[in-house]
């Protein structure tokens, strides 16, 4: 632990001033809830594209991925190779879709399609995924400055979300998309030189790297065998295409962006700029994991540091060295790959650098951070307060709930990064929850847009079962030990899969049952 030098905090203290003060000049025209949620559909598409792919590149990604691979291979890389086809469907089909509506929400035409209880119940998936979201991105964030800093991991994220919260409110959507574009290119930035000061520390350079990573198996996509239990290349490449179609089609933080262009065409456009970029910029975190992990196999020692600091966040406050070194002699690398690039950046990078570097770190949290505040708030301004409460407020006080609803998920999500320290990996965890509360919103959105003549109690129906097999998945040992057949043994990131094509599917089967059923009376 140690104190960043003033030239590092200067840099980072001019970064969260100059976010706050984009909020501070973005605060002048947001005199209208339109305004603060849809920016008046005023956008160029090149800048929504550049802030769906910072929302994408989140800290999950610039500290999850590199730790991912450091602790296993790129195996995870495979849930990038999935975008393009998920990008497609979106762009010719779900952006079309939400331009005709004119809602601002996602969620609106569920209503009229299945009634209220759609509505409600997606609404209600969907704030549970943010707060995932931005308590894993928080997380993150405290992660790196605790080993920066040494400041506790509570406070870090305390400071960073007020940040967050202060621009966000003020500034509204159009805050949200312009520091995500200038975010966007710091962090990309951010990756490269991060690459180039590992790679000038390694001895043997590249080809080194490259030798140690094929010895170890490092970039592996992972097995090609038709296992679901694991995670195999189709499981990652299955749920790669879920999760990003339901975060092209389903997830208010992107239907919202696609409602900020100036046209239909600029926002399928922007959903391709985004796919054209987060593809090669992951493939650089994998880079920089197995770059890491080269070095830190040239240098042992330095591990021992990083693997007390795991075994300490993960044993009580009261626990004895003895304990402590116990549990650390057990950690392998998928235990502490997280910790591995704050640890570097501690020690290798010189004054200067780090300050840019971790401004690319919070430009990573920051832009996802501040997009789901804005959608939460969006979302329960729509579809609950105005929804169930107060369908009659006026402007004024639609606009001061917005702020209001904004500072209020701002705290949640800090809260939700409080609960996670000291979790195994952040990618894990994010990818287990945005899995599990994601499932049944894009079973459930399928369902209503390619099905016609399902009804509400079939969709009901198809929702109740579709959620039975969902928990049936999360809680295995909700099944006695006795019945271990009746467990499910597919791997967690099956359970979007499984669960979306159960509400889908069955929805379908009732739908025809009743079709089938109906003509067999009629003749």
């Amino acid at each position: 632990m140690k104190m960043l030098p003033v030239v590092d905090l200067a840099i980072i203290i001019c970064y969260l001033i100059g976010m706050i003060l984009v909020g501070f000049y973005f605060s002048r025209k947001n005199d209208s809830s339109d305004q603060y949620s849809k920016a008046s559909g005023s956008i160029p598409g090149w800048a929504i594209g550049l802030s769906i792919y910072a929302t994408f590149l989140s800290s999950n990604t610039f500290l999850g991925v590199p730790g991912k691979a450091f602790g296993t291979n790129w195996n995870a890389f495979v849930f990038s190779l999935s975008m393009p086809l998920a990008a497609w469907v979106a762009a010719k089909y779900f952006v079309p879709f939400y331009r005709n509506t004119g809602q601002i929400s996602a969620y609106t035409h569920l209503e009229k399609r299945f009634g209220p209880w759609a509505r409600t119940y997606v609404v209600v998936c969907f704030l549970f995924t943010q707060l995932a979201r931005m308590g894993s991105v928080f997380f993150g964030i405290a992660l790196s400055l605790q080993a920066l800093t040494g400041f506790s991991m509570q406070i870090i994220m305390v400071v960073m979300g007020i940040s967050i919260i202060i621009y966000t409110v003020l500034g509204g959507i159009k805050a949200v998309i312009w520091t995500e574009v200038v975010q966007g290119i710091i962090k990309t930035l951010g990756a490269i030189l991060i690459i180039y000061l590992i790679v000038t520390n390694m001895p043997g350079g590249v080809s080194k790297i490259i030798d140690i990573g094929n010895s170890a198996h490092k970039f592996s996509l992972g097995s090609f065998k038709p296992d679901f239990t694991k995670s195999t290349f189709w499981v990652v490449l299955l749920y790669g295409f879920f999760i990003n179609l339901n975060n092209f089609g389903m997830d208010q933080n992107y239907v919202q962006r696609y409602h900020t262009a100036k046209s239909s065409k600029a926002a399928s456009r922007s959903v391709w700029l985004c796919v054209l970029i987060y593809v090669p910029a992951s493939f650089l975190f994998f880079i920089i994991g197995s770059c890491l992990y080269a070095y830190y196999s040239v240098h042992p020692e330095l591990i021992e540091v990083i693997k007390h600091q795991a075994a300490i966040e993960r044993l009580p406050v009261n626990a004895t060295a003895a304990q402590i070194a116990n549990m650390a002699a057990h950690l392998q690398p998928a235990d502490y790959g997280d910790k591995v690039m704050p640890h570097f950046m501690v020690t290798k990078i010189p004054a200067g650098l780090v300050g840019l570097i971790v401004s690319a770190i919070l430009s990573a949290a920051m832009s996802t951070i501040s997009s789901g505040m804005n959608s939460s708030a969006t979302v329960f301004t729509v579809d609950i307060y105005k929804r169930y409460f107060k369908p009659g407020v006026n402007e004024r006080q639609t606009l001061n709930l917005l702020h209001i609803a904004t500072v209020i998920f701002g705290i949640l999500g800090m809260g939700t990064g409080i609960a996670m320290i000291g979790v195994k990996s952040i990618l894990d965890i994010w990818w287990q929850l945005s899995g599990i509360f994601a499932a049944g919103m894009l079973g459930l959105f399928l369902l209503g847009i390619i099905s016609k003549q399902t009804r509400n109690h079939e969709a009901l129906i198809a929702s109740i079962i579709g959620g039975i097999i969902i928990l049936w998945m999360t809680f295995p040992n909700i099944i006695p030990a006795e019945y271990p057949a009746l467990r499910s043994s597919l791997h967690t990131n099956m359970i979007i899969v499984v669960g979306s094509l159960s509400i889908f599917l069955i929805g379908i089967l009732l739908t025809r049952l009743r079709k089938s059923t109906s003509s067999t009376a009629a003749s």
